[in-house]
Formats: structure tokens, sequence, C-alpha cells
């Protein structure tokens, strides 16, 4: 097993902000996420950040002696650092430093599988690391030497230029890469629209158990194993948009994705590559927002998450708020009401009572109705088992009765055999 990598944090709170605590913890977590190990916490009280450091002078180099004594191999900032910030840093306090923005791109880095998310997570690491070449280029210039006019640019200069016709190169190809996935993810939207199938999205903070409801809905009503996500208690454990089919007992099915969580502070240049995965909720009936009701700061984590849904433009798809991780702290679950569900899907508790609501809300254009259909017709009887939830079928002299409840448009489709 790798040795973890010891990281000190840092974190400076702006103007007495509220969330400044949390935010340090959830930095902790996206370290651990990342295979690192906390040896410390350097904090610091400012009115405004120092263009040079960031933080106050004098604290520098306390951060400095504190890395030292606890021989941290780096230190990363909870705040966004601009590149002059950053390398005036690495060169005082003599180790590397990261920002939170470089961390989360580093998880993102080591859990995308899929080409499609490799694309997103290469593109928006290009883009954080464009701006972050400058000033690099005049240390390697004075070594590189050279005088005269502009014709005679330093070693360091022509490097530098050399390396961002690289970068936007590079970025202008992974673009058009991703604009011919967007159009295929258009293409599959399209056909799962024309098959009429509700479509349902898990939404929500980051490890709040996505990803563990979908593979205990799939455990249940799929066979096929191989169908399953993976979920760990981690941070950014899913990044790759996942769309599963669920198939109910009484014929009655429908879509359910999934896709990456969200967080605060996430980087915009992630927002930016994720765009059209995240687009995903845009074109669902319903969302399942899912909620870890055992982290203390769940309030804010709803906050952020509708925040990301306004800024996607579904703020106005019905939703369900789904709060998971209820064992040990509601006494009686699962239980449902005013738009909300309580539950534990990690121990497959609530899970009928999930698909009940989920129903209730999309199944609403199904309809009771009894059909009396001509043996002359037996196509349409099979289409009728295929496709509604049939509780009773007699045989008659006349045709094949079915008692169901099937789609209000099939109804008025075949309205001339309905009898009752």
């Amino acid at each position: 097993m790798s040795e973890l990598t010891k990281v000190l944090l840092v974190g400076v709170n702006l103007n007495n902000d509220p969330d400044f605590e949390r935010d340090l913890e959830e930095l902790a977590a996206l370290a651990e996420a990342c295979n690192m190990e906390v040896v410390g916490v350097e904090r610091q009280n400012l009115d405004r950040v120092n263009t040079g450091v960031y933080v106050g002078t004098g604290k520098v180099d306390e951060i400095k002696a504190v890395a030292h004594m606890l021989e941290a191999d780096m230190v990363i900032f909870d705040n966004t650092l601009s590149p002059m910030q950053l390398r005036n840093l690495n060169e005082i306090i003599e180790r590397p430093i990261i920002d939170r923005t470089h961390l989360i791109l580093q998880i993102f880095s080591s859990r995308a599988k899929t080409k499609e998310a490799m694309i997103q997570v290469e593109t928006a690491r290009l883009q954080y690391e464009l701006p972050r070449l400058t000033g690099l280029g005049q240390v390697l210039s004075r070594q590189g030497g050279g005088s005269g006019g502009l014709s005679n640019k330093g070693a360091g200069e022509k490097k530098l230029e050399l390396d961002k016709r690289r970068i936007r190169n590079r970025i202008s190809e992974l673009k058009k890469e991703l604009k011919e996935i967007e159009l295929h993810r258009e293409t599959q939207r399209k056909r799962r629209v024309s098959q009429g199938v509700p479509q349902v999205a898990l939404v929500g903070y980051t490890n709040a158990g996505k990803s563990t409801i979908m593979n205990a809905l799939l455990k249940k009503y799929e066979a096929d194993e191989g169908k399953m996500v993976f979920a760990q208690n981690m941070l950014f454990a899913t990044l790759d948009t996942t769309v599963r089919k669920i198939a109910l007992p009484d014929k009655k099915e429908f879509l359910l994705s999934d896709t990456v969580g969200f967080i605060n502070k996430l980087p915009h240049n992630l927002v930016q590559a994720f765009h059209s995965t995240l687009e995903e909720v845009k074109y669902a009936d319903l969302l399942l927002e899912v909620v870890d009701y055992s982290d203390p700061h769940y309030k804010d984590h709803m906050a952020v998450t509708r925040e990301t849904l306004k800024e996607l433009g579904a703020e106005d798809i019905p939703c369900i708020h789904v709060f998971n991780k209820c064992d040990g702290i509601v006494e009686d679950i699962p239980k449902a009401g005013n738009g909300c569900i309580h539950m534990a899907a990690g121990k497959e508790i609530g899970l009928d009572l999930l698909v009940e609501v989920i129903c209730k809300e999309i199944f609403q254009d199904y309809v009771q109705c009894t059909m009396l259909i001509p043996y002359t017709e037996g196509a349409l009887v099979s289409y009728f088992n295929d496709n509604a939830s049939v509780t009773n079928v007699e045989y008659l002299a006349e045709g094949t009765q079915l008692t169901m409840s099937c789609l209000f448009k099939d109804l008025q489709k075949y309205k001339e055999y309905v009898i009752i």
C-alpha cells in the first residue's frame, strides 16, 4: 500500500464567513478522498486578501514553519489562488502549494473512467492550468538570457508561448470530441423520449447516497448485476452519467439516471466541462434530490443543490426530497409525506415506499379500465400485457376481457374496446 501524502490545510476566513469551518471540514474530506493524510490546519481571519501571497505576510512564515515541523509534503489552500500567489507561496514555503480547485481536479482525474469523463476532466484541468503558466516564463527567461529586440526573446518566454499554444490547441481538440459525444447523447435522449418511458434523475450533494439508491433498486428489480454502478463512501465516487431502466412487477417502467454529485464551491471550469452531462436532469420528468440526513450540514447541502439546479435550468422540475441514511436518526423509517421520504438505502430500508412515491408522481396519466378485445386483435392483447398493468384476464365468447391500468393515451387510442 502506497504511503499517504501528508498535507497541511490552510483556510482564510474572509469577513467572518459563517461557512468557514464547514468548508475546512469539507477540504479535509476532499484531501482524504485523494489519498492524503491531513497533519494540521492553519486558519487566519482577514478583511481582505493579500494580493501577493493571499494570507498575511507574517502568516506565510508561520505556515512554512508548521509545514516543516509536521513534515508536510504539501500545503493546500481552501481558497482559489491566483498564478502570482501560487508562485510566491511556492518560493517562500518551499513545498508544493495547491488550492481547492486543483485538489478537486486531481480527484476527478483519478475517478474518470469513461472517455467522456476523461475528456471533460482534461478540458477543465487545462483551462485551469493555462493562466497559471504566466510568470513561469519570466523565471526561465532570466536563466536563458538573451538581449536585443522583440525577436530575441528569452528561452523561458519562448517556451511559455509554446506551452500556451499547445494547451489552447489541445483544448480546442477536446471540445470537438466532446461535441461529437454530445450529439450522440442527444440522439440517445431523443430515442428515450420517443419511447414514452418516464425519466427520473438522482441529484444531490456528493456522497449523499445516489449511487447506493440506484444499486438498491437494480438489485430489487433487475437480475443483471452487471448493471450495478460504482458506489463507495467517498466524495465524488461517481463521475459518469449512468441511465438504467427500472422495470416494475406491474409492467410499469421508468428510466433512472445518476450523475456527478454537487459540492460547495465546485470549480467553474468543472461545471462548464460537465455541463452537457449535468444537463441530463433538465429532461427528467421527476428529480429525486438525495440528502444525507446524517450530515449536520444537510440543509446547506440542499441549498447548494438547489442553486446548481437553478444554474442548469432545472429548478422547476417536480422534485421529491429523499432524506437518506436516516437509520439511527429518525425513529420510524421509512416514512413519506409532504414531498419527501425518509429512508436508509444502504440497509435497503424504504425502497418499496420510494417506488410507491415515484409511481404516484410519474404515472399520474395511468387510468383503470376494462377492455373487451376481439380474438382477431391478439397483437393488442400482447401489447397490453407488455405495456400495462393487467390485473385480471377473462376469455369470453366475444373476445379477451382485460382489467388493467394503462396509459391514458392508450385508453384514448383503443377506446372502441373499452366497456368500463
